[in-house]
Parts: structure tokens; C-alpha cells; sequence
């Protein structure tokens, strides 16, 4: 009986005397690869979603555990990139930890020299105490507070402070001058120091208009003023003449009609041009407003007390208003250490604070809002920071869902993933970090960075408000953000 060794040995040596192993292949004859899995676990899945989004540029990102703390995986954790508005979800843990949820600011009306007779004997200071939620409809029931106060006249100036902050001409210098989400910022703002630009056709060009509207009121300013130029581009222009925001805009860019909110350079002459004009409607003449160099002793008239804290973080991160986080960034870097030189150097302790508290250190931003060009954050830092603050229970509560989509791009109602978080998006550089409930209930913290910094760094500062491509390209950063969220559901929910 033939053994199946003997078998296997005589099959091999009759091959070999033929033709069959006459030449070697012409092929390598090596197993074929297998195409991963963007749902795979571990670090090939990962790497093969990023592959496949071929989105130009970085991106980089972290997720783990809230419970454990534990890192589930990430690509480039270390790498800072801009973290764009995300940035406003550290300033709101600054905010909290350093002034804390129910801190309010304050706006007053001060009187020097006492009352008597319904007479200022002295200046009336309008003193702002770094709200940044102040509207027209807030200085309007100061006006009423101040007539019923029983004052009628002021013999002396009308001042306002606006020193509890440091001046900053613009959140970022290098942003177009009309863009109003880069506005000055002060002890004071109003309307988010934007004013509120209007042109209706006329029977012979346009009419103008440059006021400090909300629902109630419509008070027309002086310190903001508009000429309209005979020419196509560019669209707008500024310059400052005396205290005076001067600008014009280019009549081949009108239309029929239209408006804007444009931003306020002179925040101190803003308010107090708004609050002249509302004291006059309640029978109190005031003389034009000019700055107080200092806070002086003086008697209080009246008070606007501004929401508390944590109500004031929550629109701040809905709205992902950048004045806001500029404003209680510093206010937070005041009580800290002190009022701070500058905006660059209140992000700087708010840098050193996240390094204490967090230990982010591969963070350092340029501002609190994330606006600016040279602000870095690495996802580490962010995950890190985001996994502490679901323990303490303070962040989550105040960030807004973001909503899933469809392939079409439409809202998915009760999607099974939920997802609280901070976005962030400038031209080539989009952000998202913050929480996500895996369908099976699992919560991890989450940060995503994405930026093609070159394509920026090519884009002129005129273009910037709608450089060409920047749409296309975020839009791709935001489907690549759902992805990963796709991802981590499926990979560690469950």
C-alpha cells in the first residue's frame, strides 16, 4: 500500500522532470490584499477612513472613554492645528472655573459732585463693566432708571468708561474691515459692537441709514457713517477720522436694497452716541460723550445687570459669537492675574491655565474666540480637557447638538447617535469637538481637526470673507467629521 508521503514525493518529482516548473512566473504569486474596512477596529480602520475622505490637507483627531478616560485610538493627536471656534469651549471652561457659573457684569451710571434738585452736580459717567451681551433696549431702560432717578439735568460731562477691559481695534487685524464678526473690543459693547447698516432705493440713488436697532428701538448714530462711491469694487472701504468710523460702499454693489451689520472700531463713542440719543427721548439733554481716561469715586444712579454666567457661555457657543468669548476671556484673565496688556496676552494665561488645570501642553492660542490665524490646539489637549469637564458635569449641558445628516445632506430626525459639541470653521480649516452618545448609550469625548493651511495661507485678505473653493472644501471636512462619528458608534458602542 502506497504511503501518502510516497505519494506527495512522486507527484513533486514527476512535476518537476516536466514542463510545468520549466520557467518561474511572470507574476509574483503573493497573497491579495484585502481592502479594509473603515468600520474596522483598531488603527488599519482608522487610517483607511482617513484615506478614503482624500480630503487636501491634515486630519487629525482623539476619542476616548468619558468614564475610564481611556484613549480608544487617534490619528495625529499631537499634531496642533487651529482649532477655529472649538477654541470657544476651552474659554468656556476658563470662564467657569475662574469666574464661575453665576458671575454677572455689570453697566452703571455714575454721578459726580451728588444730586440735588434733579441736578448732576458733577460728570454722569456711563461706565461699562464688560457685558457682552449689552443691546439698545438694556441702555434704554437706563435712560428710564435715570429719569426716575428725578434727574433731569447734568451740569458737568458726559463720560464713558469703557477701561475695565484693554482696547483691541479689531479681534483679527487680518480679517476684511467689514466682516462683523471681527469687531473692536472694550470694557463696553453694544449690540455686540456691530451697527446696522440699511439702503432702500431712491428716486435718485439710495437712502441711508446707520443705526443701533433691536426689535424695540432704531436710535440713527453719528459715531458710524456711510458715503456711497461711484465704483464697483472694492465693496467697502474704511478709515477713522476723529473717532469717527468712516466708510463707503460701492454703488455698483447695491442693488435695489439691502443691509448689514457692519463692525464698530469706537465702542466707548458708540455707546455713548446710542445712550445720548435714549436719554434725550426721556427729557434729559446730555453734552456729546468723550472718554474717562479713570473710574472715578461717584455715586451709583442706576444698573444693568447682565445674565449670569453659564446662560451667557450657552449662546455664546450656540452663536459661536466671537465677541462674546474675546470679552469673558478677558474678563477671566483679569480676575486671574490682572487686567491684561493685550488680547494675545490674556490667551496667553488662559494657555497657562489649561496647562494647570489640564495639562494641554501643546496648546497656544491667539485669542479666546479662535478667530485667530496662529492659534494651535492639538486633539490630545482638547480630549484630555473634554473627558475631565464630563466629570465635573460643567460643559456638556452648554454645548448644542450637532445634527447628523443623510447622504443628501439633510437632517436625520432621531438620529440613534447623539452629538453635543462645538464646531469650528474658518476658510480651509473646520473643527468639531465634544460628546457623542454611541447608539448603545456609550459616551465618549471626541475631537476632530482638519485644515489645508496652505490653500489658506494663499488667500488674499480681500477675499477672505468668500475665498473660491473654501465651501467645498469644508463641506467635505464636515462629512468627514460625520464619518468618524459613524465610526466610533459602531466600533466602540458596544
Amino acid at each position: 500500500m502506497t504511503s501518502r508521503r510516497t505519494f506527495l514525493l512522486s507527484g513533486l518529482a514527476a512535476l518537476a522532470g516536466s514542463s510545468a516548473l520549466a520557467n518561474a512566473p511572470a507574476v509574483s504569486l503573493r497573497p491579495v490584499a484585502r481592502k479594509v474596512s473603515s468600520l474596522a477596529a483598531g488603527a488599519d480602520g482608522l487610517q483607511a477612513l482617513l484615506s478614503r475622505a482624500k480630503l487636501p490637507g491634515h486630519a487629525v483627531c482623539a476619542v476616548a472613554d468619558v468614564k475610564t478616560g481611556k484613549l480608544l485610538e487617534a490619528s495625529g493627536s499631537g499634531e496642533a492645528l487651529p482649532p477655529a471656534s472649538v477654541a470657544k469651549a476651552l474659554t468656556a471652561l476658563y470662564a467657569l472655573d475662574v469666574l464661575g457659573a453665576g458671575h454677572r457684569f455689570d453697566t452703571r451710571l455714575l454721578a459726580t459732585g451728588g444730586v440735588a434738585g434733579g441736578v448732576v452736580g458733577g460728570d454722569l459717567i456711563l461706565a461699562g463693566g464688560g457685558d457682552p451681551m449689552l443691546n439698545t433696549d438694556h441702555l434704554a431702560l437706563l435712560a428710564k432708571a435715570l429719569k426716575a432717578a428725578g434727574v433731569r439735568e447734568v451740569r458737568g460731562r458726559f463720560l464713558v468708561w469703557d477701561g475695565a477691559l484693554p482696547q483691541v481695534p479689531a479681534i483679527d487685524p487680518e480679517q476684511p474691515d467689514h466682516v462683523g464678526y471681527s469687531p473692536a473690543v472694550s470694557g463696553i459693547a453694544l449690540n455686540f459692537n456691530r451697527v446696522h447698516f440699511e439702503w432702500k432705493r431712491a428716486a435718485s440713488g439710495w437712502a441711508v441709514t446707520m443705526d443701533a436697532r433691536t426689535e424695540k428701538y432704531r436710535p440713527e448714530v453719528a459715531t458710524s457713517q456711510m458715503a456711497i462711491a461711484s465704483r464697483a469694487v472694492p465693496v467697502y472701504t474704511y478709515a477713522e477720522k476723529s473717532g469717527i468710523d468712516h466708510w463707503t460702499v460701492a454703488s455698483k454693489a447695491l442693488g435695489k436694497g439691502g443691509s448689514r451689520w457692519l463692525p464698530v472700531r469706537n465702542p466707548g463713542a458708540y455707546a455713548g452716541d446710542v445712550f445720548r440719543t435714549l436719554a434725550r427721548a426721556n427729557g434729559i439733554a446730555l453734552p456729546q460723550a468723550k472718554p474717562a481716561k479713570s473710574l472715578p469715586q461717584a455715586q451709583l444712579l442706576a444698573q444693568h445687570h447682565s445674565p449670569p454666567m453659564d446662560v451667557m457661555l450657552k449662546a455664546m457657543l450656540k452663536f459661536s459669537n466671537n465677541l462674546m468669548a474675546e470679552m469673558i476671556g478677558m474678563a477671566a484673565s483679569t480676575a486671574r492675574s490682572g487686567r491684561p496688556a493685550s488680547l494675545k496676552a490674556s490667551a496667553a494665561e488662559m494657555n497657562r491655565w489649561a496647562g494647570e488645570k489640564y495639562g494641554m501642553s501643546g496648546t497656544r492660542l491667539v485669542d479666546h474666540s479662535g478667530l485667530g490665524e496662529e492659534s494651535r490646539m492639538t486633539p490630545a489637549d482638547l480630549t484630555g480637557a473634554l473627558v475631565a469637564a464630563y466629570k465635573a458635569g460643567h460643559l456638556k449641558p452648554l454645548l448644542k447638538s450637532f445634527q447628523l445628516r443623510d447622504a443628501n445632506g439633510r437632517p436625520v430626525k432621531n438620529h440613534p447617535i447623539k452629538v453635543a459639541a462645538k464646531t469650528g470653521t474658518l476658510n480651509f480649516v473646520s473643527g468639531l469637538g465634544g460628546f457623542m452618545t454611541a447608539a448603545d448609550g456609550t459616551e465618549l469625548a471626541f475631537t476632530i481637526f482638519t485644515a489645508d493651511l496652505k490653500k489658506r495661507a494663499r488667500i488674499p485678505r480681500a477675499e477672505r470673507e468668500r475665498p473660491q473653493g473654501a465651501r467645498g472644501w469644508n463641506r467635505r471636512a464636515k462629512q468627514l467629521q460625520q464619518q468618524l462619528i459613524e465610526r466610533w458608534s459602531a466600533v466602540y458602542g458596544s
